[in-house]
């Protein structure tokens, strides 16, 4: 199921209104981290799939890539990409993830940010990636971490006074499908274990080279107090492998 929950309007107004949509990528409690793990950009033909509002994009650019195509199901979202994150060596498609079909060799380094946990099949993703990358090349990508994907209802335990008690898992090792609230209700999202991501990687050829499990950086920490209770569980998985 190709599920475009970005043009429903209700969805994406909401959207819009995330820290991470309106302040870019410093807005994004992961950005720290993932931006450690990406090689070197300058001179790379770079892809970003699940593009968004093109905030890898123009961070690619930045760093001196020579190109950069970012995809993207959501007109909304690559409308918004092409307002504020426009280059002449930016070019945005629109286009499920699922149905990419680059050439062969044809990317340095390709990127993701929490998208995959949209799409059915990720050994499916792993194959097409590892096809359109050139020998040595890099895929760096960040997800919803298993943990949080474990459960339909992806929320805390409250007390009756609306304390957060703790982070429940359940049905772990039963992969598949999962209709839960993000911003709107009605949200698919597929569950993979831990162990199912790092396997699809291997099996197609990757080779791992850092695996990590982000928390909100010092600042963001203690400039909003709520962050605090990311430390009690894993909310992102961050993956970073070379052909």
């Amino acid at each position: 199921m190709k599920q475009n929950k970005y043009d429903d309007m209700n969805f994406f107004s909401a959207y819009k209104k995330m820290e991470r949509s309106v302040e870019g990528l410093e807005g994004a409690g992961e950005w720290h981290v993932l931006k450690e793990l990406l090689p070197s950009l300058e001179n790379k033909s770079v892809l970003d799939l699940g593009c968004g509002f093109g905030w890898h994009c123009r961070y690619a650019i930045d760093q001196q890539a020579r190109s950069v195509i970012g995809v993207d199901i959501s007109e909304k979202m690559l409308q918004q990409a092409r307002e504020m994150n426009n280059d002449s060596l930016i070019s945005y498609i629109k286009m499920p993830i699922e149905d990419i079909n680059f050439s062969h060799s044809q990317f340095d380094v390709v990127i993701s940010s929490l998208a995959f946990h949209y799409i059915e099949s990720f050994e499916t993703i792993c194959k097409k990636v590892y096809d359109c990358l050139k020998p040595g090349g890099s895929f760096v990508f960040s997800i919803e971490h298993p943990i949080f994907t474990s459960r339909n209802d992806q929320d805390w335990y409250f007390d009756d006074k609306g304390n957060r008690l703790h982070w429940a898992v359940d049905n772990y090792q039963l992969e598949g499908l999962r209709e839960t609230t993000f911003l709107t209700d009605n949200v698919i999202k597929y569950h993979r274990t831990f162990s199912t991501y790092i396997n699809d990687l291997i099996i197609v050829g990757f080779n791992i080279k850092k695996v990590r499990e982000p928390i909100p950086s010092e600042e963001m920490l203690e400039s909003i107090p709520e962050m605090k209770d990311e430390l009690r569980r894993p909310m992102f998985l961050i993956i970073s492998v070379e052909k």
